[in-house]
């Protein structure tokens, strides 16, 4: 079969990928389009393919495990569109986010730009997406924003015109993502350690930046643990269907969590940690949540509204013992802070906290301080860094 050789050709050709593909099988389904992934409640990864693609030339096959593999390594997994609406652009911005390393894909590529300009496929054929090419190298997310404003730019462009993918990115999987993301992770950081020298020098990079970056998704911890009070812009959307006016872009309101974030700076902290923190903050205020940043070391040391980019400004006040009682306490007299977010190591006594609490240990994190926190608020009350 096409799909066995295009297998066997790809270990040969590349050690990396090779590595991925041990323990991954292959699974016929004609419900899928040409082919897709399954995570097993095993932690197993399996390939559904649908036996059409065997039809196909060896050249796609062997492009469309490549593209598999790479949904894998760029833990697109994680992504979750709203609606279908969302859902198509999101196709497109995975697939111009990975079809860029993949030379055969690349080689036929059509740039978003030009799609998004010409508002259609090709001949009605299968459409490659590719990066414009003043964007190359960015990630899904980066593509995804940069789509979303040329579509408001554009105000009436119809997104059911664009070209659907050359897969349905529906990531099937009977166990968390959380623990798909461990798995994934842990096997891509081993074949990048054995043989990610031998890759590209923008594979590799990327590769690195997603190795190196959180695993926390804020977005989805964020709905979790609050709930939007704070109304903010008003702006038109061709995403968002008008009520009153079919022909016309709908209206949207952006709704905005106000919380406070604690930061523990006492002598404990050490440089690793706050640099952990303050990426993870960073992303939190990237989410269009109002965040109130405290510092505290044994009293609060400092008081500030933190917005995206104040961490290359912001100064850290502390390096005395450890008490976050009274961040607490200022928190819970702040109104309209819906929750309170923790960054600590947690060699400190647990706060008495009235509101929503999350605690964000570092990876050098004290245990017993974990124990008590679940303990007292909870097991979804505490999250780990690593």
């Amino acid at each position: 079969m096409v799909i066995n050789r295009a297998f066997e050709n790809i270990v040969k050709k590349s050690p990396f990928y090779a590595y991925l593909l041990l323990g991954i099988s292959f699974q016929k389904d004609e419900n899928v389009k040409n082919i897709s992934i399954k995570f097993t409640k095993n932690g197993e990864i399996v390939f559904l393919y649908n036996p059409s693609v065997n039809k196909k030339p060896i050249w796609f096959v062997e492009a469309i495990i490549l593209h598999e593999l790479m949904h894998i390594i760029n833990q697109h997994f994680r992504i979750k569109p709203r609606n279908k609406r969302e859902k198509k652009i999101w196709d497109l911005a995975m697939d111009a986010a990975i079809n860029q390393y993949i030379p055969e894909l690349d080689a036929r590529g059509v740039p978003l730009n030009v799609l998004i300009e010409e508002g259609h496929g090709v001949d009605n054929e299968v459409i490659f997406a590719a990066p414009p090419a003043f964007l190359i190298d960015k990630t899904a997310e980066e593509y995804f924003e940069w789509m979303m404003k040329e579509f408001e730019k554009k105000g009436d462009f119809d997104i059911e015109a664009l070209p659907d993918s050359i897969d349905d990115h529906d990531f099937q999987s009977e166990i968390p993502v959380e623990m798909i993301i461990e798995i994934t992770k842990d096997k891509v950081g081993k074949a990048f350690n054995m043989f990610g020298k031998k890759l590209d020098s923008g594979l590799k990079q990327n590769i690195d930046v997603i190795l190196q970056k959180s695993t926390l998704n804020w977005e989805t911890i964020l709905r979790r643990f609050s709930n939007a009070s704070i109304k903010g812009d008003k702006y038109m959307t061709p995403l968002r269907p008008n009520r009153r006016y079919d022909d016309q872009p709908g209206w949207r309101y952006e709704y905005k969590s106000k919380l406070a974030v604690i930061l523990d700076t006492s002598a404990s902290i050490i440089e690793e940690e706050m640099n952990q923190f303050l990426t993870e903050i960073e992303k939190i205020a990237k989410q269009d949540s109002q965040l109130i940043l405290i510092q505290v070391d044994k009293s609060v040391t400092m008081v500030t509204e933190y917005k995206s980019g104040n961490w290359k400004d912001l100064e850290i006040y502390g390096g005395g013992e450890t008490n976050l009682q009274p961040a607490v306490d200022l928190a819970q007299s702040k109104v309209g802070v819906e929750g309170i977010i923790i960054f600590t190591d947690g060699h400190v006594d647990v706060p008495v906290v009235k509101r929503r609490v999350l605690f964000v240990l570092s990876s050098k994190h004290n245990p017993e301080f974990i124990e008590d926190a679940v303990r007292i608020y909870g097991k979804n009350s505490v999250i780990i860094l690593k």
